[in-house]
């Protein structure tokens, strides 16, 4: 969406920061809104404004938005498997070990490289910003599954939008240490920075709102396999949640201790999976469902738990 953006910020986001009223009125990233304010390309009354300034019920705002330039990123020919794909949109099956998008750290080997690859910075929607073509959600990289990928920019605000009122319905497969007394189960935690760990996530009192539910779908001796759905979507949130009510992910190196951190025999990573995504096709004359069935590895380590079963009942 390049050029000017006019804004006017209504009665119910009166003291809302700048960046974070910006990001969720036109579908940007945060981090975008951000580069673009420290540019000085947000205004209001004419006058640059920073992004962490509260706005008040009636302040109009005029947002500057460059070109789309190429993003300083090296297409690069990783295979990717493509579960559903139409004029707008892209759903792949994101590996275990492959980073969303480029990164401190992590400046090649994503499956951004891939995707200009697949089709160079113009297929893509870039109101996400230059590094982020098409992206708008992402996976932990040692979590895989499926993510959506817009091919234009209308898609991307639409996928975002959808998001944001949660009507993308998303379930995960996660295998956690213990046996949960309930079938299915609903948390709701609020979700964020661990206070004496920046680099993690918390259930913490002034965290955002959170909300996981989880249905039992197999059980074996000290582990069980879960459907987990996302009714929100905070960062790490099915990890944090599920250590928080004492079933951490198996394998999972920063939220589980002990046994439960490494997992089962022959689990090398931590066993979670993006498994279905339903959502509206950005066109809206259809329901989209894909599904990504569990990789090799962690099928491997459920034989092995079924075997285990097996052998001590026959």
């Amino acid at each position: 969406m390049p050029g000017r953006v006019s804004l006017a910020v209504p009665a119910g986001a009166d003291g809302l920061r700048a960046d974070r009223f910006v990001a969720d009125a036109t579908g940007m990233s945060r981090a975008h809104v951000q580069r673009l304010i420290r540019e000085g390309r947000l205004t209001r009354d004419g006058r640059p404004i920073k992004a962490n300034v509260p706005l008040s019920a009636g302040d109009g705002l005029e947002l500057d938005v460059p070109d789309v330039r190429p993003p300083d990123v090296a297409p690069e020919a990783i295979p990717l498997r493509v579960v559903y794909e139409d004029d707008d949109l892209l759903i792949v099956d994101k590996p275990a070990g492959m980073v969303t998008h480029p990164a401190p750290g992590h400046a090649g080997g994503t499956l951004v490289n891939a995707l200009l690859a697949l089709g160079g910075p113009g297929e893509f929607g870039g109101i996400a910003g230059v590094a982020r073509p098409g992206i708008v959600h992402r996976l932990d990289r040692d979590t895989s599954g499926l993510l959506m990928v817009a091919r234009n920019d209308r898609a991307q605000a639409s996928l975002m939008a959808q998001l944001k009122a949660r009507r993308v319905r998303k379930t995960y497969l996660a295998l956690v240490a213990g046996e949960p007394p309930a079938a299915v189960g609903r948390i709701e935690a609020p979700i964020g920075r661990d206070p004496r760990h920046r680099t993690r996530m918390a259930v913490v009192p002034d965290g955002r709102p959170a909300v996981t539910t989880y249905r039992v779908r197999e059980r074996f001796a000290g582990w069980s396999l879960l459907e987990v759905g996302l009714v929100t979507g905070r960062t790490h949130q099915v990890r944090v949640h599920l250590a928080f009510i004492g079933h951490p992910v198996a394998g999972d190196p920063v939220y589980a201790t002990g046994d439960a951190r490494r997992g089962p025999a022959g689990l090398a990573r931590l066993f979670l999976h993006a498994w279905q995504l339903e959502l509206e096709a950005p066109s809206g004359d259809r329901v989209i469902r894909a599904t990504a069935e569990l990789p090799d590895d962690l099928e491997a380590v459920l034989a092995g738990l079924r075997s285990a079963v097996g052998a001590a009942h026959p």
